[in-house]
């Protein structure tokens, strides 16, 4: 009887002190490994007694797809380095396929290779990515086994089968009953299929109306960022109309003052000048304040046009954020005049939380919906500014051109790219929330504060733009949201959306 033995010290040790490439090359399984370039990285002596090819043959090649196959055509493990495993491998494994019960993104198929052995081989094959610590597939490890044995057997074992149904065809009468009851079966059958019918009528019905729902939420979250910006346009403009009106109050006295000094130089040109009438004159212009009034009223006039500016650069803001005045379609728009028009429009949620620090790059015009991006630049700038606690704290907008990588996210490898980061000094996000978060419905403020579409909406939007959004955060230090778009779209994208609209 074998008895299991708690591992001494310098058992452990003595594993420890192995090189991994010696576990690997001592497996009993053929395996081997390819990079994200499709080179063979390791192979074990396994599988080079199986193929009958050395490993300084196949080391730093990517010719096992002729070994195996006798031409240049992809294994699944280049599939799965591609990520074109669904896409492709039912045309070149056909259903002989399946994926794995136990391992994520693997999969398992099983075929037979003529160009093996002196009259082919049967192998089972396993092929699963591997991961950098980011979670992007760098590289692919593939399994063989000879199932050839098995098959032959399977082969016997199907020959005899049909020997057996063979004599079971000279048995009419029991073919009679069997008959009979796969009849009985079919209409079994055919029955359950009606009833799965209906269920799948009765599905797309609710599916439909899921879909009226999320339409009808989608809206409320547009209209309750209306409701936001009406909010805090209503004060903006309120403080220099205050001002104008109050202006224009006291206009109306200087202008009454000077109205009554004209009235006393009319008076006083009806007589004739005395002196005291002069005396009068000048104690009533000293009275009146005229030559105040002449250095003030140009300054009240000024600051009166300063105010009317400013409420019409407040509500030109405010077309510019949603483009009221223009039918939704694809155009080239200077995302940094957007996001300008967006501040403006918002800065009553955020003047009182945070001082905005923007750091600009130049950017060319992209080809996107301005008001969408409009749209998802107020949510990340009020969530950001929501984030922040009671102390005042820093909102910082970014923008530039390229492949600039976010830390800690996945490199996107877009060409002809931009991107907007906005990032905050707030609270942060926990680890565990941060891959919900652009969840439907999911938010981390109190009842009543937030309706969790923000950042679905914002996230669906940047989607549809063929672009990423990406998160950076840390508890206690704030959070970095970062958008890269294409600078142009696509004819397809374009033209799709306008046949919708």
């Amino acid at each position: 009887m074998l008895h299991s033995e708690t591992p001494t010290k310098s058992t452990v040790q003595g594993l420890a002190a192995l090189d991994p490439a010696d576990f690997f090359d001592g497996s009993p399984i053929a395996t081997f490994v390819v990079n994200s370039r499709h080179l063979v990285t390791h192979y074990n002596q396994a599988c080079a007694t199986l193929l009958g090819v050395p490993a300084e043959s196949v080391i730093g090649t990517s010719d096992l797809g002729k070994i195996l196959y006798g031409v240049d055509r992809p294994i699944m493990a280049d599939l799965i380095v591609d990520g074109s495993m669904e896409s492709i491998v039912a045309d070149l494994y056909e259903n002989r396929y399946r994926n794995s019960l136990v391992i994520p993104d693997a999969y398992e198929a099983e075929g037979f290779f003529p160009n093996l052995g002196t009259s082919g081989r049967w192998l089972f094959f396993t092929a699963a990515p591997l991961r950098d610590e980011d979670g992007v597939v760098v590289g692919a490890i593939e399994t063989l086994q000879d199932i050839t044995e098995r098959k032959v057997a399977e082969s016997a074992l199907m020959k005899a089968q049909l020997e057996v149904e063979d004599m079971v065809t000279q048995r009419t009468a029991q073919l009679a009953e069997v008959n009979d009851a796969l009849r009985q079966d079919v209409v079994r059958r055919e029955s359950v299929e009606l009833e799965l019918l209906n269920r799948n009528l009765e599905l797309s019905a609710l599916n439909d109306k899921l879909s009226t729902a999320q339409e009808h939420l989608v809206q409320s979250e547009k209209l309750a960022s209306i409701g936001l910006l009406a909010a805090g346009v209503a004060h903006e403009i309120n403080n220099p109309i205050g001002y104008v009106f109050s202006n224009f109050g006291m206009l109306e006295e200087y202008l009454e003052k000077l109205f009554q000094m004209l009235r006393a130089y009319e008076m006083a040109c009806d007589v004739q000048i005395a002196p005291e009438a002069l005396r009068a004159l000048q104690a009533k212009k000293l009275e009146m304040e005229i030559d105040f009034l002449k250095e003030d009223i140009p300054n009240l006039m000024r600051e009166s046009k300063e105010g009317i500016a400013r409420v019409r650069k407040i509500v030109q803001d405010l077309k510019d954020f949603s483009h009221v005045d223009a039918k939704p379609q694809w155009q080239f728009a200077d995302l940094n005049r957007g996001i300008e028009s967006t501040l403006n429009v918002v800065n009553n949620e955020v003047k009182y939380k945070a001082d905005v620090v923007k750091e600009y790059g130049d950017i060319p015009e992209v080809q996107c919906m301005p008001s969408e991006i409009n749209q998802v630049v107020m949510n990340l700038v009020v969530n950001a500014a929501h984030a922040i606690g009671p102390n005042r704290g820093k909102i910082y907008i970014r923008s530039g051109v390229g492949n600039a990588k976010l830390q800690g996210a996945a490199d996107l490898k877009i060409d002809n790219s931009v991107w907007i980061e906005i990032a905050d000094t707030g609270s942060g996000i926990p680890k565990d929330v941060v891959p919900r978060i652009f969840d439907p419905f999911f938010t981390t403020k109190p009842v009543g504060k937030g309706t969790g579409l923000g950042l679905s909406l914002s996230y669906g939007i940047i989607q549809k733009h063929h672009g990423r959004i990406e998160v950076d955060t840390e508890v206690g230090k704030g959070t970095t949201f970062r958008i890269t778009l294409p600078l142009v779209q696509s004819d397809q994208v374009v033209q799709s959306k306008e046949t919708k609209q």
